[in-house]
């Protein structure tokens, strides 16, 4: 295969569906989501069947757990991917949107129209799910979609796009408005990120070595994040119950995933109160700590933590702890380690929470809840596009509006400059 040939193609009827989109009226839109949402469900043996595959060949190849938990559908995962799409068909339609309408001197109307990004191209590794959800976001938001892939996921991918097709055919849409690039060539990757005269930004969605390689040979606009050091700090004026709670889901709800607690911070003044039931938890749950001097002074069991450590993000049951004298001391680290992705609190003092949000500059910064909540769907967007750390444009998990733009809008009635 000619992939540059074929990567051009794609991006030619991906502009040309841009086009036929930005004509698409709300209802046609939620018509093609709906109806891609009960595909899924309808496939959902097939679905997994393709799965099975791609699972057996990931396991022949050595993956390791966290990226198999990641590549893995189960009737649940199926069924979230079909809630996200209702989700995103019930929310309102950014697309036209006019805001900030006013008059000016002359007699004009100056205010602000939402609209389409034109054509996203999107670069994922692992998650099947990402498939639909990237494509009931672009759809929503208007604008077409490349789509591509991790190889080890090559059937479950192809398998979704076929659903989603199915609704794009329903609602009467072009069905190059979502294109999943069928070859696994690495060559294709490539081509994607610096066809500028197609593809308006692109969203790479995996490791830190696929980000990374995105950002820096990208010729197009990239919304990303490159890793998720995430930290739980235990305030000393915590209830006890809570900061137990929050500290153990945040690590072990799920390991394989960008928002779980990587680092837990605890204040010395409760340490010795929350650790030795805490680390027993996380030891019947399999979790290896690696703490510092005065962290093992109070578990034992605990292996020294390097200055790696701290700002490792693990994927993995590992978890680092760290004593902390007060705030100021959970800030600081945070400061020289986080990536920018989500940090959380646990206090019963209100003026020490509001000087966490007002301080701790990342994507999302929380009070008394678990990091797994930074996530597009906890937060009302449908599903998300993926998280960015970068401050301009978007920040936090992108959804509907991260994915269009703003221009301008003048109305008058015959007025002219003078």
């Amino acid at each position: 295969m000619d992939v540059k040939a074929y990567m051009q193609g794609l991006g030619q009827q991906a502009r040309g569906a841009a086009r036929e989109l930005a004509r698409a009226n709300t209802n046609a839109k939620n018509e093609a989501l709906l109806a891609m949402a009960a595909a899924i469900e309808a496939d959902s043996e097939r679905l997994m069947a393709e799965n099975k595959k791609d699972l057996e060949a990931g396991a022949a190849k050595g993956l390791d757990a966290a990226l198999l938990d990641r590549l893995e559908l189960n009737p649940e995962r199926i069924a979230g991917m079909a809630e996200g799409l209702r989700q995103i068909a019930s929310l309102p339609d950014p697309v036209g949107e006019i805001e900030d309408l006013n008059y000016r001197p002359s007699g004009i109307q100056v205010g602000k129209m939402r609209v389409p990004l034109g054509v996203i191209g999107i670069i994922y590794e692992s998650r099947p799910n990402v498939t639909a959800d990237a494509a009931g976001l672009c759809l929503k938001s208007g604008n077409a979609a490349i789509l591509r892939g991790g190889s080890e996921a090559e059937h479950s991918n192809q398998a979704i796009a076929a659903c989603i097709h199915q609704g794009l055919k329903a609602a009467g849409l072009p069905s190059h408005a979502v294109q999943v690039v069928e070859t696994t060539d690495r060559a294709a990757v490539g081509e994607l990120i610096t066809m500028k005269e197609y593809v308006d930004v692109i969203v790479p969605r995996g490791g830190k070595g696929l980000i990374e390689r995105v950002s820096e040979d990208a010729r197009v606009p990239v919304i990303k994040h490159l890793h998720g050091v995430c930290h739980v700090y235990l305030d000393d004026e915590a209830d006890r119950a809570k900061a137990i709670q929050i500290a153990y889901n945040a690590k072990t709800h799920r390991y394989g995933v960008c928002n779980a607690m990587e680092t837990l911070l605890v204040a010395e003044g409760i340490a010795e109160r929350v650790l030795p039931e805490l680390g027993e938890m996380y030891r019947q749950k399999g979790v290896e700590l690696r703490g510092c001097d005065k962290t093992r002074a109070i578990l034992a069991y605990a292996v020294e933590a390097s200055e790696e450590d701290w700002d490792t993000e693990y994927l993995a049951p590992i978890l680092s702890i760290r004593v902390v004298a007060d705030l100021a001391a959970a800030m600081d680290h945070i400061h020289r380690h986080s990536s920018g992705h989500t940090e959380s609190i646990v206090t019963e003092n209100y003026s020490r929470a509001r000087q966490f949000l007002a301080e701790v500059d990342s994507s999302s910064v929380m009070v008394n809840a678990s990091t797994r909540f930074a996530d597009g769907f906890e937060y009302g967007l449908g599903a998300e596009i993926g998280i960015s750390t970068d401050k301009i444009h978007a920040r936090g998990p992108v959804g509907l509006e991260g994915l269009t733009s703003q221009k301008y809008i003048v109305l008058g009635d015959g007025q002219i400059r003078e």
